[in-house]
């Protein structure tokens, strides 16, 4: 049995047992207040007994009743002898009933604490689990991503130095350990970006500039890379500027990390297996949004909670097969949030479940005022349908 199996097992026998020890609780002091009800009752009856007995020989002895009234309050002298007070015996009886409801509040009310407890507990194991399992996929990515590139590296340069190679060989081998140490420089970037984040030193100081222009010239730097593996890369733009406040350093992480992964995960479905990635800048009221969109693999509804998380990837690192160290995406969100963005990640297409779109969104500089602008942007964070 695994770890985690058997944490479900053993909660699931503490719960049952607790259960069934405040049930069995509650039936007890339902019996056991009973049983003293019922000897309590009958002991007042005895008392009545003895005392009509008593009075039997003196019948006129007034001094006798009073006593007899006074360390008996639970009798009452009617028509020549003494009977049970009624509302003695139904105050009796309320309050032993009062003490059974007690216990039956108590007893649902400490299951609810422990039980509470126990789901706060089993949370927090599975966070840690979560955690750990995040952390050796780090390791192992990060171990993979590394020593394949040198491996290749290694290689490469092990063949150019002991053998003669032709000039078109020669040619290609340098380019494939430009893209080898491109792969390098890429998991390295983010690494050290997300060891920033850590510090607090996520950004520069904001500018202002104009959204549109920014991802223009991020998505033309990255055409040409992208085209090279097989993307078919379309743009839209608004005809008008869109001055937002950014860390272009930070937009050009954001947005490379965006396209590499819509590019990763794409299947090549378009003309001639091409893997077809749209890049969207929009306007909405006082909001400036980027989309990027694929028609890839897409993502699980239960996925897409998590994919923002640090070091979280989907699947087995020793048996993937896309490259990352499962901090791209926490990068986007992180920076996109220090630029005082937010994003948002969906499936353009929940019936097939294919294809994904995330999105950007910026509080625009202009219009309204910053109050204003806020209040726009969480409003749309509560309603995402506004920008689609």
């Amino acid at each position: 049995m695994t770890s985690r199996r058997v944490t479900r097992i053993a909660f699931g026998v503490i719960i049952v047992f607790v259960l069934a020890q405040v049930v069995w609780w509650i039936i007890f002091q339902a019996r056991y207040i009973g049983g003293v009800t019922e000897t309590t009752l009958e002991n007042w009856r005895q008392d009545a007994a003895a005392v009509n007995a008593l009075l039997a020989s003196s019948p006129r002895d007034s001094a006798l009743i009073e006593e007899v009234q006074r360390d008996y309050p639970h009798l009452y002298f009617e028509d020549g002898r003494f009977v049970l007070d009624r509302s003695a015996v139904q105050a009796f009886t309320n309050e032993q009933r009062g003490y059974v409801r007690m216990f039956a509040f108590e007893g649902p009310f400490f299951s609810l604490v422990v039980l509470t407890g126990l789901f706060i507990i089993a949370k927090s194991l599975r966070t840690e689990r979560e955690l750990k399992q995040r952390q050796q996929n780090f390791l192992n990515a990060v171990s993979h991503e590394f020593k394949t590139p040198l491996s290749t590296l290694r290689l490469l340069v092990e063949t150019a130095l002991y053998r003669a190679l032709k000039p078109e060989k020669q040619r290609d081998y340098l380019e494939r350990m430009e893209r080898e140490l491109t792969r390098l420089e890429a998991t390295s970037e983010q690494v050290l970006a997300s060891a920033r984040l850590e510090q607090h030193a996520s950004t520069q100081p904001l500018q202002s500039a104009d959204l549109k222009s920014a991802v223009q010239s991020v998505v033309e730097r990255s055409r040409s890379g992208l085209e090279a593996r097989g993307v078919r890369l379309e743009t839209s733009y608004p005809d008008t500027s869109l001055p937002v406040s950014l860390d272009p350093d930070a937009l050009s992480i954001v947005l490379n990390n965006l396209l590499d992964n819509a590019a990763k995960y794409s299947s090549g479905a378009g003309k001639n297996g091409e893997k077809r990635v749209r890049v969207r800048v929009e306007a909405k009221r006082h909001l400036a949004a980027v989309h990027v969109e694929d028609e890839g693999v897409g993502l699980d509804p239960q996925e897409v909670r998590r994919v923002f998380d640090k070091f979280y990837r989907v699947g087995n690192e020793l048996t993937r097969e896309s490259t990352g160290v499962g901090l791209g995406l926490h990068l986007v969100k992180s920076l996109t949030e220090a630029m005082n963005g937010w994003v948002r990640c969906e499936s353009p297409n929940p019936a097939t479940g294919k294809g994904s779109r995330f999105s950007v969104v910026f509080p625009k500089r202009v219009g309204a005022s910053a109050s204003a602008a806020t209040r726009d942007w969480l409003r749309l964070e509560r309603s995402p349908d506004e920008l689609k």
